[in-house]
């Protein structure tokens, strides 16, 4: 491309300038934009990059070819800047321009621009804030780091180490950069070293180290440059004294709670090996039908029926009949506990949950039952904020230990008891009605002894072996007994006939088990006929006189007694007798229950 060098009017000095070809050839040379105008802004000298870029040659106005400019350029001629920087974007590329006053013989003639493209600069400039961002994230993440950080130089020299290296080792970051790795083994400050290894091995190392009672874990790894050479080792620092702690205490409480476990599942084979279900009549029959049938299913189960009826029994069997009988059934008795004990023995507690906890803390009965039953007797003394906490074990199957802040998932089943009313203790605001339905999901109504007559003399036969056979002893019932003892009501259910059986067996004198042996509350003394009076008349014959007693004495037993079952209790005589005496003497009007 051809400059025009047209002469325009200028000084001789500034003519001599613009005619030396040599001037043009060293500006066209120049690897920048370059062009001079003179106080009037016409050009006197452009260069082909200037010609390229703004379309401007030698004798053009610089105020037409480059409006934006002249302004910069003005105020350089008028002496008030000497010199400007500015930028100017033309299309699609970007300029960063310097203006100079041309000054020649002591005068100033004009100004010179030089100029280059920006725009590879700016894009750099952009990568290195990119670059300088993502240094600062990575100086962040190294000193946040909870691990030690060193970082060595392919000699083993230490060129940093964040804040977890001088909190674990105790030591300044000063002290130890600049270093050689060797020099600190050496010196005992460590006892050995993973960047060395890492030298020898040119691979990842991991070692453990001992540092004043601390146990650290250090890995090596190696660094290398495209060629292959070592250039950086980076070793990372675990504290793994406070987790092997931590360890050691969830170890020995997982041993005590399984030591828990089989302790009570040995205990719990063992009463049910002592234990026989004797069930003769329709009502027992159908809960126990029931207890089975639902054993092979998870629901919750909620057990019906007076206290004493053996409710603890079927939930024995349903335990048994289900698929965590290998599992710990564990009982509570939540009447039997403190209202400010229950949640803390339910639920459990973590270390300073309140005074007088364990330092370690202490899982729960739901923990201990993970895998197996829970059987919550006496549901109904359960205080209200234990149900909320229960209900919503029920509802996710998640349990918080009082202290703590994080929730854990267990596997237990829900079996409750209860005497009381629970329909009646709703309506007293005294029990969660939606408690109640999550618990009620299958109730099984336990039947009183009184209502299991059938069941009532293999009972007593089976609890009077029980006791013999503990105690060495060989006891047996007459029938008189037998009679007596099966038509008592038994208010205090199955634990009171087992009771009583005990007794009978430890306090008879003689083998044979009579009606002087009982309790009062089963054969009142008060009731029995002690004394009879016959009034003897002439004539009369000592079998006439012995029939008329006996007529006399069936008459008040009759009267006393009301039936021939407890007639021969009390008289000390079978049935079967007093109804064929009844009938000889004519008061056969009363028939046996």
């Amino acid at each position: 491309m051809s400059v025009n060098t047209a002469p325009v009017a200028a000084s001789p000095g500034l003519n001599t300038f613009l005619f030396d070809s040599s001037s043009q050839a060293l500006v066209n040379a120049m690897g920048v934009g370059f062009l001079a105008v003179d106080t009037s802004g016409i050009t006197i000298l452009a260069n082909t990059i200037a010609n390229d870029c703004f379309g401007t040659f030698s004798g053009g106005d610089l105020k037409t070819a480059v409006p934006e400019l002249w302004p910069k350029v003005g105020q350089v001629l008028k002496g008030r800047n000497k010199t400007s920087e500015f930028s100017l974007r033309r299309g699609k590329k970007n300029y960063l321009i310097r203006i100079n006053p041309l000054v020649i013989d002591s005068e100033q003639s004009g100004a010179i621009c030089v100029f280059i493209e920006s725009s590879g600069l700016e894009e750099m400039a952009m990568q290195m804030s990119f670059f300088q961002d993502i240094i600062g994230e990575l100086e962040a993440v190294i000193n946040s780091s909870s691990e030690g950080l060193w970082i060595c130089d392919g000699e083993a020299n230490v060129l940093r180490m964040n804040p977890a290296s001088e909190r674990i080792h105790n030591i300044r970051a000063e002290d130890v950069i600049g270093r050689n790795m060797q020099e600190l083994v050496d010196e005992g400050f460590i006892d050995k070293s993973a960047t060395l290894e890492v030298i020898k091995t040119r691979g990842v190392v991991n070692l453990l180290q001992q540092r004043k009672r601390r146990k650290l874990v250090i890995t090596g790894t190696p660094v290398f440059d495209p060629d292959g050479r070592l250039i950086r080792v980076v070793s990372s620092v675990r504290d793994i004294t406070e987790i092997e702690t931590m360890q050691r205490e969830l170890e020995e409480q997982e041993a005590l709670k399984d030591q828990l476990r089989n302790h009570m599942l040995e205990l719990q084979h063992i009463e049910l090996a002592s234990r026989r279900v004797i069930a003769k009549s329709p009502c027992m029959l159908k809960a126990l039908r029931q207890a089975i049938k639902v054993g092979s299913v998870d629901s919750s189960v909620l057990l019906l029926g007076e206290s004493g009826v053996g409710k603890g029994l079927i939930a024995d069997i349903i335990h048994q009949n289900s698929q965590r009988s290998q599992r710990p059934l564990i009982r509570i008795n939540c009447g039997a506990i403190p209202d400010s004990l229950i949640e803390s023995e339910l639920f459990g507690y973590e270390k300073g949950a309140f005074t007088g906890a364990k330092s370690s803390g202490k899982p729960g009965y739901l923990e201990l039952a993970d895998g197996g039953t829970l059987f919550l007797d006496e549901i109904a003394e359960l205080p209200s904020p234990s149900q909320v906490k229960l209900l919503r074990f029920l509802e996710d199957g998640r349990i918080t230990r009082l202290g703590g802040t994080s929730s854990r998932k267990v596997d237990v089943r829900i079996l409750a008891a209860t005497h009381r009313d629970l329909e009646e203790m709703i309506s007293q605001d005294k029990f969660r009605l939606d408690l109640y339905y999550r618990l009620k999901v299958v109730p099984i109504h336990v039947p009183a002894v009184r209502e299991r007559k059938e069941c009532i003399l293999p009972l007593i036969q089976h609890y009077i072996e029980h006791f013999g056979s503990k105690n060495g002893i060989n006891k047996r019932l007459t029938r008189a007994a037998s009679d007596a003892l099966l038509s008592y009501k038994y208010p205090g259910n199955v634990r009171e006939l087992m009771n009583i059986c005990e007794r009978l067996v430890v306090m008879s004198e003689t083998d044979l088990i009579d009606l002087k042996d009982l309790p009062n509350d089963i054969v009142p003394r008060k009731e029995a006929v002690t004394e009879f009076t016959v009034e003897w008349m002439g004539g009369m014959t000592l079998q006439q006189a012995m029939e008329q007693l006996e007529r006399t004495m069936l008459t008040q037993a009759l009267k006393l007694h009301g039936n021939q079952r407890r007639m021969a209790a009390a008289l000390g005589i079978n049935q079967s007798t007093i109804a064929r005496k009844l009938e000889k003497h004519g008061l056969s009007g009363i028939r046996p229950d």
